[in-house]
């Protein structure tokens, strides 16, 4: 007996864990709690079974924890390790079968009385036994019986002590235990004895204690009133031990909830009280505290911004020195150019760092998208104005940019005001990368310009590349070139390394600058009289000199009217930016309180303000905010701090362009070119569609040859293009099914559900699904076509084409109308069109029916879903069998069922016996229908006798006689139980979670069957000569639906009361009713699975 409960009694515990040190609980809770325990497979602890005489079983080794998964980069050759929550169905399998045997055994055990956990198989670490204590132990017995102990009195308030290591009694509690151990015990036991009647082990007592008054407690001292979530008091404070009193959990009064902006003032205005009063009491100062954050937090801040200003230097190389083009008049406006980037980006990072942005460490920058448009603008305003007033072209340029700022800056932020962010994810992803690709190639373009000092834009003809070749030109552009492959490639050799371009360009400079000083023929002044280091800017120049050229009596407002276009194509291409680079960069820093419309909103603050500066357009930079933050600088100070130094090097710094070697630049932007080339081309190579991807190249030769405007319109026209292909591509029509698969919910005389079975060819249901226009209703005028030709319907004459729309959500206007044509085709056939599953008032109905649909001479029609779609087919065979019935029955015996034919919507159609038969068709449906009712008549013989008898005998002879093997005399005898009962239409029978007191044969009428579910509702209709009820009555279950008489019903009913009275006197009618309730059952599930299969497909 003791084995057999030491087999049974086992607990979970992993493999690194001490068997004897394992908690003994009940088999449902160690399951429950072993889930902790759980570890992956590839070296973390396995769960094994500790069975009561210490050995371990293992159960599974396949259990995993779930692991954190991270944000993958776009981009070919990522090897990084795929951390993904992956279950294989082995693994799943195996945990229910294990959950399953510990569910089984924790029932066992609770149910047998000889299988309790057995405490000898449960020691403590110290290797001693389980029942082992500093008050004595418990005595263990080999059938694990306990002997009942006199139960003490416990105290009114204990007082919290560490709990003992050792477990409760079996039919005792763990927190009635814990309560117990966790008293002070005294001198007072008892001895327990064991089954042979000695005294075996001591085990103390906790004896009780008077009762401690409320007075003679500390206020602090924890109580049975004493609240979960404890708040320190002061305990000088006066009125403490009141407020205590009255407020125990330290839930504070609901208060009326406050605007968003009064709740912002007060909080505001509660930190600067507190920050004021911290900062006029010094003694409350923590020296300790305040030296280490100056000189560690101060420390990680100033190298952040060494590396941020390092990067806003080098941007500004890059970015501002192509802000203007080199033609005339726009000359030697490099340092103009870098002191608009200045101002941008400053403006940017004070707005981001003081709480515009969630993102404490972003850095904002500018958008170097702009520069082609910004191009495309001044190339526009010096046709419209003329070279000869440069002055005047200088002005309406730069104020032209100043406006493309500001109205990026309100769209943003009116995007941010009202919620519409998430409005551009619906924006075709891949424009946005042509577009990108696109401005990697003006940037490349660019670089040759600046690196080759060409006059004017880089023209694609023989002149121009003549004047590249010279020897004296060829290594100005192509040294820059080589470099920026050199560092293109070890760059995408080591992504993870953000200091490598850096340190990259600085060694650069300063090759640069060895070679020249380290030869006797070279100088600094000759090398930048030569072209190879940019000019200085003239001697006594304000570093903001480029407020100089805003004169707004000079600006052509015509010709800034004119770049209207150029500025939305600009503002439509920057607003895609931010709610692509705001969720990577919250993914990147783990900010879990990314708000895209917060930071649209930043951002429009951002670029409004820098319009009203006369700067351009900014944006949060990804790339410079990740390694601004892991430098160091996640906080508003760092950026703060990062303003301020650019500040500085925008004034004093700008006498350093003359010393800037331009393959420096050169290699930054054709670094940056190449860069997004790749990003265009090469990352999304195979990721894409063909089309997709041809779309990409054509944006960005189109951007390159042409015009960014035009690329941009290209690409939404082939972005339009590529939809209309790829929803064409996938069918409209859902699923196909014959009438053979798919019938209605009815359930049927099995005569008439035999001959609508054999019928079911001449149905088919087409299910259509997405929205039905001119690329997709193609493909479904062809299947309905391929369905009406000659060979195919010789082979299988359709009369009933039902359309269900249930899935559809729209139709254009070719769509409807090209249903109007597939009705005209189907009536040259004689095929009644069918339609299902169209709300009134729907769009899609309203489009059909303005097209004609239900006007022509032969209406196709209309039903409300796909089972009152398949119960109107049926009903019109039925039509045909009743009519086949009725010409056959001039010589035949009167038939014992009445067939009812249902739906309301049914059209009765009188059709003479001559004519009903004469097509192809009917003579088929004619044929079915004499087969089923020869082999109704020959099974219906035997019983003849029976018809002159008393109902419900030959109702129940007719409706059981396909199911049942019964002689008459069986169901002579089961008659008389059965009563005559008649509702009313409407009446409701029963509804779910009634008892099932009745079982019932429907003679005459119609009932309706509700099940409803979270899922939907399911219906079905019971029409005479089946039954009712027969499950949940034989299995003394509720009912699970509601049943209403859609007519007026007569049916025979066997209640639970005569159902006792026909076990006692007839037991072999009620084992045959039994069965025949399972073979009902059986079929009528099958029906409703086939039908839900159906309408899911």
């Amino acid at each position: 007996m003791a084995n057999h409960i030491q087999d049974h009694d086992s607990t979970l515990i992993g493999d690194n864990e001490d068997p004897h040190a394992a908690i003994h609980e009940p088999a449902s809770a160690a399951a429950a709690t072993s889930g902790g325990r759980r570890a992956s497979a590839s070296g973390g602890p396995r769960l094994r079974r500790v069975s009561s005489n210490g050995s371990t079983i293992s159960l599974s080794n396949s259990m995993r924890h779930p692991s954190r998964s991270y944000f993958h980069r776009s981009g070919h050759g990522s090897n990084g390790p795929m951390d993904t929550n992956q279950h294989t169905s082995e693994e799943v399998r195996d945990q229910t079968a294990e959950l399953g045997t510990i569910a089984l055994a924790s029932s066992v055990r609770s149910s047998s009385p000889g299988l309790r956990p057995n405490l000898s198989a449960i020691q403590s670490l110290d290797g001693s036994v389980a029942g082992t204590s500093d008050y004595g132990s418990i005595p263990i017995h080999p059938d694990d019986s306990i002997i009942p102990i006199e139960e003490v009195s416990e105290p009114v308030t204990p007082s919290p002590k560490n709990f003992p290591n050792e477990f409760p009694p079996t039919n005792v509690s763990a927190l009635t235990e814990l309560l117990r151990n966790s008293l002070p015990q005294e001198n007072g036991s008892f001895e327990q004895n064991g089954l042979d009647g000695t005294a075996t082990k001591t085990v103390p007592v906790a004896k009780p204690r008077p009762a401690t008054t409320a007075a003679e407690i500390p206020y602090n001292t924890p109580q049975e009133s004493t609240s979960l979530f404890h708040r320190s008091i002061d305990t000088e404070q006066y009125g403490a031990i009141d407020r205590l009193r009255s407020d125990l959990e330290s839930q504070k009064t609901r208060r009326r909830p406050q605007s968003n902006a009064r709740r912002k003032l007060q909080q505001l205005a509660e930190g600067t009280r507190s920050y004021i009063q911290i900062l006029t009491s010094p003694k409350s100062w923590n020296k300790n505290a305040i030296r280490k954050q100056l000189s560690v937090g101060l420390l990680r801040c100033l190298s952040a911004v060494f590396i941020g200003l390092l990067l806003n230097i080098l941007d500004a190389l890059s970015y501002g020195t192509i802000l203007f083009p080199r033609n005339d008049p726009f000359g030697n406006m490099e340092a103009d150019g870098i002191t608009l980037f200045y101002v941008s980006t400053v403006i940017s990072q004070l707005v981001f760092s003081c709480g515009g942005s969630v993102f404490k460490g972003g850095v904002g920058s500018e958008m170097i998208e702009v520069v082609p448009f910004f191009h495309k603008m001044a190339f526009r305003i010096v046709n419209r104005v003329g070279v000869e007033n440069p002055k005047s072209v200088i002005g309406t340029t730069i104020t032209a940019y100043a406006i493309s700022s500001i109205l990026t800056g309100l769209v943003f932020f009116g995007m941010g005001k009202f919620h519409l962010g998430s409005l551009i994810g619906f924006f075709p992803r891949h424009i946005l990368v042509g577009c990108i690709g696109g401005v990697g190639w003006f940037l490349v373009a660019t670089g040759i310009e600046v690196s080759a000092q060409l006059l004017g834009s880089l023209e694609y003809n023989l002149p121009t590349f003549r004047h590249l070749v010279e020897p004296d030109v060829v290594f100005m552009w192509m040294i820059p070139l080589l470099l920026s492959i050199i560092v293109l490639i070890v760059k995408r050799r080591y992504p993870q390394n953000s200091f490598l371009v850096p340190g990259f360009i600085l060694t650069i400079l300063a090759a640069f600058y060895v070679f020249v000083i380290s030869l006797d023929s070279l100088d600094v002044d000759t090398s930048r009289k030569d072209g190879w280091i940019f000019d200085k800017p003239p001697s006594g120049v304000s570093p903001f000199h480029v407020y100089s050229y805003y004169d707004f009596s000079l600006v052509d407002w015509g010709a800034i009217l004119s770049t209207l276009d150029i500025m939305f194509a600009l503002t439509f291409f920057g607003i895609l930016h931010v709610p692509i680079n705001v969720p990577a960069l919250g993914m990147a820093t783990k900010e879990d309180n990314v708000d895209v419309d917060r930071e649209l909103i930043a951002h429009g603050v951002s670029n409004t303000l820098s319009g009203c500066a006369g700067s351009i357009q900014n944006y949060l930079v990804y790339t410079n905010s990740v390694l601004f933050i892991n430098s160091g600088g996640n906080n508003r100070l760092a950026g703060l701090l990062l303003a301020l130094a650019t500040i500085i090097v925008a004034c004093v710094g700008m006498d350093m362009i003359g010393f800037i070697p331009r393959m420096v630049v050169g290699t930054l932007i054709f670094l940056l070119g190449f860069d997004l080339m790749l990003e265009a081309l090469y990352d999304t190579f195979g990721k894409m569609t063909r089309l997709e991807y041809a779309t990409i190249l054509a944006i960005m030769i189109t951007m390159g040859t042409y015009d960014f405007v035009t690329g941009i319109l290209v690409g939404i026209i082939l972005a339009c293009v590529n939809y209309v292909v790829q929803t064409s591509q996938k069918s409209a029509i859902r699923a196909t099914y014959s009438g053979q698969v798919a019938h209605s919910t009815v359930r049927r005389h099995p005569d008439l559900s035999h001959f609508l079975r054999e019928v079911g060819t001449q149905i088919e249901l087409i299910k259509l699904s997405g929205f039905l226009f001119f690329g997709t209703i193609v493909d479904v005028e062809n299947k309905i076509r391929a369905l009406l030709e000659d060979t195919t319907f010789s082979e299988r004459q359709i009369q009933f084409l039902i359309l269900d729309f249930s899935h559809v959500n729209g139709i254009d206007f070719s769509g409807s109308e090209a249903f109007a044509r597939i009705n005209r085709i189907l009536s040259t056939k004689r095929v009644r069109m069918v339609l299902s599953g169209l709300l009134e008032g729907s769009e899609v109905k309203n489009s059909l029916r303005n097209n004609g649909l239900w006007e022509s001479d032969n209406p196709a029609e209309l039903v409300d879903d796909l089972n009152s779609a398949l119960e109107f087919c049926e009903n019109e065979f039925i039509k045909i069998y009743n009519a086949r019935e009725a010409a056959l029955a001039k010589h035949h015996r009167p038939s014992s069922r009445q067939v009812q034919v249902t739906g309301q919507n049914a059209r009765e159609r009188s059709t003479s016996a001559d004519t009903m038969f004469s097509s192809p068709r009917h003579r088929y449906l004619a044929t079915i229908a004499n087969t089923t009712l020869k082999n109704s008549t020959a099974a219906s013989d035997s019983v003849s006798a029976w018809n002159l008898f008393q109902p419900p005998l030959p109702l129940l002879l007719e409706t059981f006689k396909d199911v049942s093997s019964g002689q008459e005399d069986l169901w002579h005898r089961a008659a008389p139980y059965f009563s005559r009962k008649e509702y009313s239409q409407k009446t409701v029978l029963y509804k779910p979670g009634e008892m099932s007191e009745l079982f019932i044969v429907l003679e005459e009428g119609l009932l309706l069957v509700e099940d409803d579910y979270q899922q939907g509702r399911h219906q079905e209709r019971i029409t005479p000569g089946t039954t009712c009820g027969e499950l949940p009555f034989f299995s003394t279950g509720r009912r699970t639906a509601t049943v209403t008489a859609e007519t007026d019903v007569v049916a025979w009913e066997l209640s639970r009361e005569r159902l006792e009275a026909l076990r006692e006197e007839h037991i072999d009618v009620l084992c045959e009713l039994q069965r025949i309730a399972l073979v009902l059952t059986m079929e009528r599930m099958d029906a409703n699975m086939s039908y839900v299969l159906v309408r899911a497909g």
